[in-house]
């Protein structure tokens, strides 16, 4: 089992200063990340979705990382694919010179980047984003089985092109898929990709999602795999708070969790922004403050205007406590068919000293708690060549 962090960049207040100041701290993260033997660090990409996540070019901030690093993977996931947020080949070009720079070391995911806020920025048709996503992987997959990419197909036609440079993986970095529903699940195993799961909803739905994806596995031919390999990885959700005093890391864990699941409802279903979200001028600033400092008292799922699905969740169940508390939780996420546990700890009202102190506790105590010194040597993720 693998270990790793996801970066939003989110955070309540959004001053330039704090903005700024978050991603130095996600930066900060990251290389404390390798000091203390996480597998990979994933960096998601959104667009004007203030608050939510300030991670709008996250090829830049991982490749500050890749270079402040030597042995942590580094995960670009996702890339939103619709054609008017990136187009295929220039992802292609862009992921190739950072697995070139990182020694090897990139993990490519796709996402639709589907909120109306992110889509009207750049003008992407909507009712088009799955299908330009799938296209987009399979320009991806084959860009460099040959000299040149040639393409043709149902949105886009690339004449022959040689795209440059090369990656140092071959034939490209391993690619995943974003997944919150069963639908993406089984289109990720059809493609042949893994499977990143961003649910909050617990082990229960975990192993849920694990079967939707093995079932998907198992009923497969090769004839929509998007790549000349196969990447079957399950990586998993876990969002943690770890220090000594239990209830000092549920409270600062839960209130994160809110916040982000606050997030999630106000840019995903239309809701209020979070309680603890900072509205610059607004008169009631001062009063929403306030009454974040007693938000755990008041804690619960019916209060949380969120769009019931398995990414929005509110559970408060999660790696919250005590390394041994997080332990315990992961032996769960394990059981439910967890390929990697994938962290996140850096949510909009988490201090930074409390993200560096769950860091390394889960650096000293949980991931020696299951480190297999064997698999350690092996590739991450596996691939499987399908021809």
């Amino acid at each position: 089992m693998k270990f790793s962090m996801i970066f939003e960049a989110q955070l309540a207040d959004p001053t330039v200063e704090r903005e700024h100041q978050v991603i130095r701290d996600s930066v900060e993260q990251a290389v404390l990340a390798e000091e203390m033997g996480f597998d990979r660090i994933w960096a998601v990409e959104h667009h004007s979705l203030k608050w939510y996540a300030h991670m709008s070019a996250p090829e830049i901030f991982l490749t500050w990382v890749a270079a402040r690093t030597s042995r942590i993977r580094i995960g670009h996931g996702v890339v939103c694919m619709p054609f008017a947020f990136n187009h295929p080949a220039r992802v292609a070009e862009r992921a190739a010179m950072l697995d070139l720079l990182s020694g090897g070391r990139l993990d490519l995911g796709a996402g639709r980047g589907g909120t109306l806020q992110e889509t009207s920025l750049c003008g992407v048709d909507r009712d088009r984003t799955t299908q330009e996503v799938e296209e987009a992987l399979r320009i991806i997959g084959k860009a460099w089985e040959k000299d040149e990419l040639e393409h043709h197909g149902e949105l886009l036609d690339i004449d022959p092109h040689p795209i440059l440079p090369r990656p140092k993986q071959t034939p490209h970095p391993p690619l995943f898929l974003a997944c919150s529903r069963t639908e993406t699940l089984q289109q990720a195993a059809e493609l042949g990709i893994g499977a990143l799961v961003m649910g909050f909803a617990g082990p229960g739905s975990i192993k849920d999602m694990r079967t939707a994806y093995d079932t998907a596995r198992a009923e497969r031919g090769s004839e929509r795999f998007v790549s000349s390999v196969v990447n079957d990885h399950f990586s998993v959700l876990c969002p943690t708070i770890v220090l000594d005093d239990r209830e000092t890391a549920r409270n600062i864990g839960i209130r994160g969790q809110r916040f982000f699941a606050q997030s999630i409802g106000h840019w995903y279903g239309g809701a209020g922004l979070p309680d603890e979200a900072v509205v610059e001028g607004a008169d009631e600033a001062e009063e929403m403050r306030k009454a974040a400092e007693q938000v755990v008292a008041r804690l619960n799922e019916q209060s949380i205007p969120v769009r019931p699905n398995a990414t929005a969740t509110f559970n408060a169940d999660h790696a919250y406590g005590t390394a041994e508390d997080a332990i315990a939780y992961v032996e769960q996420l394990r059981d439910a068919g967890a390929d990697e546990i994938m962290c996140l700890i850096q949510m909009g009202t988490v201090p930074q000293e409390a993200c560096m102190e769950t860091i390394r506790q889960w650096g000293e105590k949980v991931i020696p708690h299951f480190r297999d010194q064997s698999a350690a040597s092996r590739p991450v993720p596996h691939q499987e060549a399908t021809r």
